[in-house]
């Protein structure tokens, strides 16, 4: 079956086809050099969907418009498809979310970016009608994803692929981190979605926007010159007297404001350490024998403790930790979310327990004396986890460091039921 999608290869609506397809293993090729304003005012596209809008999908059965429509279409192909559930309440379930995402999400977010962006009037009292629109509606999806990783049941539906692809737009256009922060449930999902391989592969590396992009003024019209009025024939030449030349002043020009250089990580600004961090990841990463005499010992060996810190955490909520691979996305998305201090960290996390709830702990070593003050204004999951600083002078709080980082089992007398390391 050969399945044609016509569509710009960064479409947001023909990307939940395109992932769709990559979960059932349905081969759906998008038409080469589509551009926008052309190749769907053609005949030939106008005869598949007359009012010109994108995405078609091209079917061996005829075509079929609508974004939500095709990928309905792509994820039924597959007959045991678990991207509509398992029963009937789930099939209803993932509709439901379905249509959430698009007349909640997508319709507001939609409201908000397109008249920045030029292409509708900007008002400012319609902006703000959708932004707190948009806002009632992500509370309520922060509520629903606060005990539940998936929209639907326990893995990936087509509700989760409509529901990210709609959700990129904002994240990428007009959501930034301050504005996202106040829904870190609909965070951490957003970000776990778009970093599974087969939504990764389509949508590539989602980058957050830094800020809301300013209104596009719109263009004047050119107003055209009157055409020169005909002089009669008879009409005398009048001779002009020239007047001297008068001195031209020129006009002061505006200052330009010089660029403003980017700003270093106070990090950066520390005295140098002779721990060099990468060094110790290679160990850490290479070690595959003997970790403690190795690993273990060349970490104290290379430890600066002027120049970096030593962190135990605790999550704080363990006793909402109950199903397994929840607890175990909660984790991942923190390790995620604390990518911008790669540079500046390394870090174990254990979920230890064979039987909820889990308890989640961690060990983080930090440049500098303090938790980085990038981090705690940037990762929110830094407050729902209690600190406090090693004391490398405690043997017994030293040897707790050991076992963290040798993921030592049993831990504290308990099964680990995994151990994530940042690095």
């Amino acid at each position: 079956m050969t399945l044609v999608l016509h569509a710009g290869n960064t479409n947001k609506n023909a990307f939940k086809a395109l992932i769709a397809a990559e979960y059932n293993g349905v081969t759906v090729k998008l038409v080469p050099n589509f551009e926008m304003g052309v190749s769907n005012k053609t005949p030939q596209f106008l005869k598949m969907n007359p009012i010109g809008k994108v995405p078609v999908l091209e079917t061996p059965d005829g075509p079929i418009f609508e974004s939500n429509a095709i990928a309905r279409y792509v994820a039924r192909l597959k007959g045991d498809t678990p991207l509509y559930g398992s029963s009937l309440i789930e099939f209803a379930r993932i509709e439901q979310w379905i249509d959430f995402a698009s007349l909640e999400i997508d319709a507001n977010i939609l409201k908000w970016f397109i008249p920045r962006a030029g292409f509708a009037v900007y008002l400012p009292p319609a902006e703000e009608a959708a932004i707190s629109a948009l806002k009632r509606a992500l509370d309520a999806l922060n509520k629903h994803l606060a005990s539940n990783t998936f929209l639907v049941g326990h893995s990936v539906t087509l509700a989760d692929i409509v529901m990210t692809c709609n959700l990129s737009l904002g994240f990428s256009r007009v959501m930034t981190k301050s504005f996202t922060s106040e829904f870190p449930h609909v965070e951490r999902y957003f970000w776990t979605m778009v970093n599974q391989p087969n939504f990764k592969k389509i949508l590539g590396e989602v980058k957050q926007v830094e800020s809301v992009p300013p209104v596009q003024s719109a263009k004047k019209p050119s107003q055209s010159k009157e055409p020169a009025k005909h002089k009669a024939k008879d009409e005398p030449k009048k001779e002009t007297k020239k007047e001297p030349a008068k001195p031209k002043v020129e006009e002061p020009a505006e200052e330009e404001e010089a660029p403003k250089p980017k700003l270093k990580n106070p990090l950066d600004l520390l005295p140098p350490s002779k721990m060099i961090l990468d060094e110790w990841k290679r160990l850490y990463s290479n070690t595959k024998s003997n970790f403690r005499e190795v690993a273990i010992k060349g970490f104290w060996d290379m430890f600066d403790p002027d120049g970096y810190s030593l962190w135990f955490c605790d999550y704080k909520y363990n006793d909402e930790n109950t199903v397994s691979f929840v607890t175990l996305n909660k984790v991942s998305g923190f390790l995620q979310r604390m990518d911008l201090a790669r540079k500046y960290a390394f870090g174990k996390i254990l979920v230890i327990g064979s039987e909820p709830p889990y308890k989640v702990k961690g060990l983080w070593l930090f440049r500098g004396q303090e938790i980085p003050q990038f981090v705690l204004d940037e990762c929110y999951d830094m407050e729902l986890y209690d600190w406090r600083k090693v004391d490398i002078n405690d043997e017994a709080q030293k040897e707790r460091v050991n076992q963290m980082i040798e993921d030592a089992e049993p831990f504290e007398g308990e099964a680990l039921l995994d151990a994530k390391c940042f690095k």
